[in-house]
C-alpha cells in the first residue's frame, strides 16, 4: 500500500521510498522552501536508477510507502547474501545525526591521524554551532588543506555535502583538486580557464554554470567577475570553503562582495587563511560576521566568545601541535643570514642611491613632492640591478621632459639607471649578491647531475629572469632545470610548475619564484633549501615564505638563507642592518608565537612595508613598529587576541559533546569486501571478462591479495559517474578502462608517495585509495539498494528465539536533515499473538545487527517459509517502534528546540540592538545577514519522523519454504 503524501497520511522523510512520475525513487533530503517541500531523490527503478533529480511537493504526486504496508519476502541467496548488501548499502546511506560530534569517515582519509586536526573538525561540527561555519587561522604548515578536507568529508556523511564550491588562488586550484581527490575521495571539477572553457561550450548562455557540477574548485579571481555574481546569488551550497579568505576583509573590494554573495547562500562555511587580520579591526569583524552575524555585535565589536568558538588558530609549538608532529615535521635549522659586500657596480648604485636620493643633502630630485619613491628605488635594487632599471624605465614613462622639476627627476634617474645597466651585466665575478647565492647552491650541493633542490625566492619578475639565464649558465645546468614562477603565468603554466616541483622525477632543481608561490604552495615534498635572494619588508611575507619548506612532512630540518648586501656607502649599510634585525624578529616571532604576522599588527602585507620604509628613511624606530611576543599577548586588542586563541586550549573550546571516533557500522571488514561481494552478486562470475555489448560477461575483477590492490573493468553505468574525476587522472591512469584501487591505507599511502616520484610525470597515484566516501562504494551501493521493491523487506533466519523485526527510526528537522537516529527491534513472543512483545533500542546499527546474529558468516539452507504470516507482524512492529520514538524523539526534539529558541533569543538582542542604530546604512546590510539567521535557526526545528523496517530475523529452525515469493534473483 502506498499513501498520498498530499493527504497528509504519511509525510515523506530522508530515506523513504517514494513513487513519483511512475518510477521508484529513494529520499536523500528534503527542505522547506518558499514554494514548499524540496525532495531530493535519487532513483531506484531501473529507467532512472543512478539518476539523482528534484521534486516539489506541491507540483509532482509524490506516493509513499507505508512502512507498515510492507510485505515480507524471503532471501534465497547464498549466505543471505542480498539482505547483507541491502542492509550495508542502507547503512552507509544513511546520514549521521548533524549533531553527531564523532569523526565517523575523515579519520579514513590518507592522512596521517594527527589530533590537533581532529580538533578542528570537531570544532566545526561542534552541536553548539547553529550551522557548520570555522575560520582555519592555524599558522604556516599545520596543514589548513587536510582540515579542510576532513570536515567536508564529515558534512558529506552527514549529508550536508552534496555541492560544494572551494575558492582558492589560481595557483593552487589543481593541488587543492589534488589533495580532495587523493586522499578523501571527493572528486572536484577545476574550473581553470580551460575548465570554465568547456563549461561554455556544453551550456547555453543563458543556464547557471554552477548548476552543472555539484563540486567545484575555482579562482577567486575567476568567480568575482560581474558575470559569475547573479549566478551565485541564484545557487544555494551546503558547503562553501574560501581558502586565503584575508583577500575578502576589505568591503569595498570585489573579493569582499563575492563572499557577501556566497557567505548566506550555503550552510557550511569554511574560512581559511594564516593571516585573518589586516591591522583593522573592522576586517576581522567583517571575517567573523561572514561566518555568523550575530557574532559581531550591530555596533561593530566582537563577541570574545564566539571568536573562541569560531576560529581555530594554533602555531608550530602550540602544545597540542608539537606533541604530535614529532619527525615528520623537522625542527627548522638555525638560519643562515649571509652579509654580502656589494661588487664595485652595486656599490656605485648604492652610493647614488644613498647620496642622492635616501639621504641627499639638499632636496631629493623626485618631483613628486613628500614620498618614500626613494626607498622605492633602494628596494627595486636590493632586488637586483635589472629590478632597478625596470623601476626607472616605469618611472620615467610618466614624466615630462620640459616640465623643470620633472627634468631635473628625468635627469638624475638616467643617471641611475645607466648605474644599474652597468651592474646588470654582471656575471658571478661582477655581483657580489649573485656570486653569494652561486656559492650557497654548490655549497649545499645544487648542480648538474646532483639530486638536491632549492627555492630561490625574488620580488620582481626583472630579477627572476636575471637569476634564472644566469643560473643557467653558471651552473652548467638544461633550461628546464632552472625554472621561474610568478603571477603573470597563466594558470596552468602555474600549476603545472609546482605540480612538476612535488616529485621526485621532475627536472627542476632551482625553483626561481615570486611571491605567488608564498601563500598555499607547497614546496618541501622533494626540497628543504630556501633561499631569499632579496627580503620582503614584511614579516608575513617572510614568513609565509618560509613556511613552503617548513610545514609538516618536511623529513628534513628546513634551511632558510638570506642573502643581505652590504654596500661600503656607511649610511646605506647602517640603514640595511634594520632588514637584518627583521629577520632575526621574525624567528623570534616563529619560535614563541608561530607567527611573525602578530608582531606588527598590520596583518597586510603593503602595510607593513610601508611602516618599514619609515623605519629606514628614519621617520619610525623599529623597536616601536615591531613589538616583542610578550608584548603582543597581552595586548586588550583584537591582536591580542588572536595571540591568545593561539595558545587556547581550553574546556570550553572543545565541543560540548565528548567525541567518540569510531568507524561507521559495518557488516563487512573491509570496504573491499562489500565491493567484492556485490560484484559477484551482480554478476556471478565478476572475474570473467564482459561481454562485446556490456550487458553480460563480468568486469575482469582481480584481486591482488599480497599488493593490497584490486582492479576491474567499470561498466558503463559506473563509467559516466566517473566522468566527474579530475581529468588529468582520467587520462594519466587510464580509469575507465581499467580501474585500479588501494585496499588499505598503507597501500594507498605508500603509492600517493610513489607517485611523486613517478618517471612518467604523473602525481595521481596508480591506484586509488578506496576509502567508505569512495564513487565506486557509492555506486555499488545504489546497485544493492534496487535488490528489493520498493514495499519489500526480507527475511533470514539468526541468533533469535522468535521472530524479530528490525527497525531504524530517525528524526528530521525542516531542514531535511537527521536530527536523531534509532535502532530498534521488535521479538514477537506468539507470532499467533502480535500484541505480545518484547522492544529493545540498541545503541547502534551494529549492536542491533550483532545481537541477531547477522553478519557475513551466515548460511542459508533455504528460503524462509511463511512469510505472509511474518508480513502480518510488520504493521505491529511499526506501530511498536513509532510509540517508543515518540518517547525517544521528545528529548532529543526538546533539546533542537532549546537550541533553536537560543539561536532566535541571539538574533532578538541584535535586532534590539541594531534599531537604535538603524540610521546606519552598514547596519541595514547587516540586518539582512542577521535574518537570514533568524530563518536559519527555524529550520533547525525538528519536522518529520520515519520508522523504516530492515530486516525480519527468525530462529535457526525456521521451516524452508517449499513455494513461496523469494526476493528478486535479478542484477542488482
Amino acid at each position: 500500500m502506498t499513501t498520498d503524501v498530499k493527504q497528509g497520511a504519511i509525510e515523506v522523510a530522508p530515506g523513504s521510498v517514494v513513487q513519483v512520475r511512475d518510477e521508484e525513487w529513494l529520499v536523500t533530503g528534503v527542505t522547506s522552501t518558499m514554494a514548499g517541500q524540496l525532495v531530493t531523490v535519487r532513483g531506484l527503478s531501473e529507467l532512472v536508477r543512478d539518476t539523482t533529480a528534484t521534486f516539489y511537493e506541491s507540483l509532482d504526486t509524490i506516493t509513499v510507502v507505508d512502512p507498515a504496508e510492507m510485505t515480507v519476502v524471503a532471501d534465497d541467496s547464498p549466505g543471505y547474501r542480498r539482505s547483507r548488501l541491502w542492509l550495508e548499502a542502507t547503512l552507509r546511506k544513511t546520514a549521521l545525526p548533524v549533531d553527531d560530534p564523532s569523526l565517523a569517515v575523515s579519520t579514513d582519509a590518507l592522512a596521517d591521524p594527527l589530533e590537533y586536526q581532529h580538533d578542528a573538525v570537531r570544532r566545526a561540527l561542534d552541536p553548539a554551532n547553529l550551522r557548520p561555519r570555522v575560520l582555519l587561522a592555524d599558522a604556516v604548515g599545520l596543514g589548513k588543506t587536510l582540515e579542510i578536507g576532513m570536515i567536508l568529508s564529515e558534512l558529506v556523511r552527514r549529508g550536508r555535502g552534496e555541492r560544494i564550491l572551494i575558492v582558492s588562488p589560481r595557483h593552487v586550484l589543481e593541488q587543492m583538486q589534488h589533495e580532495m581527490w587523493t586522499r578523501f575521495a571527493l572528486p572536484f571539477v577545476r574550473l581553470d580557464s580551460v575548465g570554465i572553457q568547456r563549461v561554455r561550450q556544453k551550456l547555453p548562455a543563458t543556464r547557471n554554470p554552477f548548476t552543472m557540477y555539484k563540486r567545484a574548485i575555482i579562482s577567486i579571481d575567476t568567480l568575482k567577475n560581474d558575470r559569475y555574481l547573479s549566478y551565485l546569488r541564484n545557487h544555494k551550497w551546503d558547503a562553501v570553503v574560501i581558502d586565503e579568505s584575508h583577500g575578502v576583509t576589505n568591503s569595498n573590494t570585489q573579493n569582499n562582495r563575492l563572499a557577501r554573495v556566497l557567505a548566506p547562500n550555503t550552510d557550511a562555511l569554511i574560512l581559511a587563511s594564516a593571516t585573518p587580520h589586516n591591522g583593522k579591526n573592522e576586517s576581522f569583524a567583517e571575517l567573523v560576521r561572514l561566518l555568523e552575524p550575530t557574532a559581531v555585535t550591530a555596533n561593530g565589536d566582537l563577541v570574545e566568545s564566539e571568536v573562541r568558538r569560531l576560529v581555530v588558530r594554533r602555531h608550530r609549538y602550540s602544545p597540542e601541535v608539537a606533541s604530535v608532529v614529532g619527525s615528520d615535521w623537522a625542527e627548522r635549522a638555525e638560519p643562515v643570514h649571509r652579509l654580502v659586500p656589494a661588487s664595485s657596480a652595486e656599490d656605485a648604485v648604492a652610493t647614488e642611491l644613498a647620496d642622492v636620493w635616501l639621504h641627499p643633502r639638499g632636496s631629493s630630485p623626485y618631483s613628486g613632492g613628500a614620498s618614500l619613491f626613494p626607498w622605492t628605488l633602494a628596494k627595486a635594487f636590493l632586488s637586483s640591478p635589472p629590478a632597478l632599471a625596470e623601476t626607472i624605465k616605469q618611472r620615467l614613462s610618466k614624466l615630462s621632459a620640459t616640465h623643470p622639476d620633472e627634468a631635473r627627476e628625468r635627469e638624475a634617474l638616467s643617471r641611475l639607471r645607466d648605474l644599474a645597466t652597468d651592474a646588470s651585466h654582471a656575471t658571478a665575478k661582477g655581483s657580489g649578491k649573485y656570486a653569494a647565492l652561486l656559492g650557497r647552491l654548490t655549497e649545499v650541493g645544487v648542480g648538474k647531475g646532483q639530486p638536491m633542490r632549492a627555492v630561490v625566492f625574488a620580488e620582481r619578475i626583472a630579477t627572476l629572469h636575471w637569476l634564472a639565464d644566469n643560473l643557467r649558465r653558471d651552473l652548467k645546468l638544461p633550461a628546464d632545470a632552472v625554472t621561474i614562477l610568478h603571477g603573470g603565468l597563466a594558470d596552468q603554466e602555474q600549476q603545472a610548475i609546482v605540480e612538476s616541483f612535488k616529485q621526485e622525477s621532475s627536472p627542476i632543481r632551482v625553483l626561481v619564484t615570486g611571491d605567488v608561490a608564498s601563500e598555499g604552495v607547497n614546496l618541501h615534498l622533494q626540497c628543504h633549501h630556501l633561499i631569499h635572494f632579496d627580503i620582503p619588508w614584511s614579516l608575513i611575507r617572510i614568513e609565509q615564505r618560509n613556511g613552503r619548506i617548513d610545514r609538516y612532512g618536511q623529513k628534513n630540518p628546513p634551511q632558510i638563507t638570506t642573502l643581505l648586501l652590504e654596500p661600503s656607502h656607511p649610511t646605506f649599510s647602517g640603514d640595511l642592518r634594520v632588514l637584518t634585525r627583521l629577520l632575526e624578529k621574525e624567528h623570534e616571532a616563529h619560535t614563541a608565537l608561530g607567527d611573525a604576522a602578530s608582531l606588527m599588527g598590520k596583518f597586510d602585507v603593503d602595510a607593513e612595508e610601508k611602516e618599514i620604509r619609515k623605519v629606514l628613511a628614519g621617520q619610525a624606530d623599529l623597536d616601536a613598529v615591531v613589538a616583542t611576543p610578550s608584548e603582543v599577548a597581552g595586548d586588550n586588542s583584537v591582536l591580542g587576541l588572536l595571540a591568545r586563541l593561539q595558545g587556547l586550549h581550553t574546556a570550553d573550546a572543545q565541543p560540548t559533546v565528548e567525541p567518540s571516533d569510531s568507524a561507521p557500522p559495518s557488516l563487512y571488514a573491509a570496504d573491499v569486501d562489500f565491493l567484492e561481494e556485490a560484484l559477484t552478486h551482480i554478476y556471478t562470475t565478476p572475474e570473467s571478462s564482459p561481454s562485446d555489448d556490456g550487458r553480460s560477461g563480468g568486469v575482469s575483477w582481480r584481486r591482488h591479495g599480497p599488493e593490497q590492490v584490486v582492479e576491474f573493468v567499470p561498466p558503463a553505468d559506473l563509467r559516466k559517474r566517473l566522468e566527474v574525476l579530475p581529468q588529468d587522472y582520467l587520462a594519466d591512469r587510464k580509469v575507465t578502462q581499467r580501474l585500479k584501487l588501494a585496499t588499505s591505507k598503507a597501500k594507498g599511502k605508500a603509492l600517493l608517495q610513489a607517485a611523486l616520484a613517478d618517471d612518467v610525470g604523473s602525481s595521481w597515484p596508480e591506484a586509488h585509495f578506496l576509502g567508505p566516501l569512495h564513487p565506486v562504494i557509492d555506486w555499488v551501493s545504489d546497485r544493492a539498494l534496487a535488490a528489493l521493491s520498493r514495499n519489500e523487506v526480507a527475511a533470514v533466519r539468526g541468533q533469535v528465539d522468535r521472530p524479530s523485526v528490525l527497525l531504524q527510526g530517525t528524526l528530521t528537522n525542516k531542514g531535511g536533515l537527521t536530527v536523531s537516529s534509532l535502532w530498534i527491534s521488535v521479538l514477537f513472543l506468539n507470532p499467533a499473538n502480535p500484541s505480545s512483545v518484547v522492544l529493545q533500542m540498541h545503541d547502534s546499527a551494529s549492536a542491533m545487527l550483532a545481537a541477531h546474529g547477522i553478519s557475513t558468516t551466515m548460511t542459508n539452507p533455504g528460503p524462509v517459509a511463511d512469510t505472509a504470516a511474518l508480513t502480518s507482524l510488520i504493521p505491529h512492529a511499526v506501530r511498536e517502534a513509532r510509540a517508543r520514538m515518540e518517547d525517544q524523539f521528545g528529548v532529543a526534539a526538546e533539546m533542537a528546540r532549546a537550541q533553536v529558541d537560543a539561536w532566535s533569543e541571539r538574533v532578538k538582542d541584535w535586532t534590539h540592538e541594531a534599531d537604535a542604530l538603524i540610521q546606519r546604512s552598514e547596519i541595514k546590510q547587516r540586518r539582512v545577514g542577521v535574518e537570514v539567521e533568524r530563518t536559519l535557526a527555524e529550520r533547525r526545528a525538528p519536522d518529520r519522523q520515519l520508522v523504516r523496517p530492515l530486516l525480519v530475523v527468525v530462529p535457526q529452525d525456521h521451516a524452508v519454504a517449499a513455494d513461496t515469493h523469494t526476493a528478486p534473483t535479478g542484477e542488482i
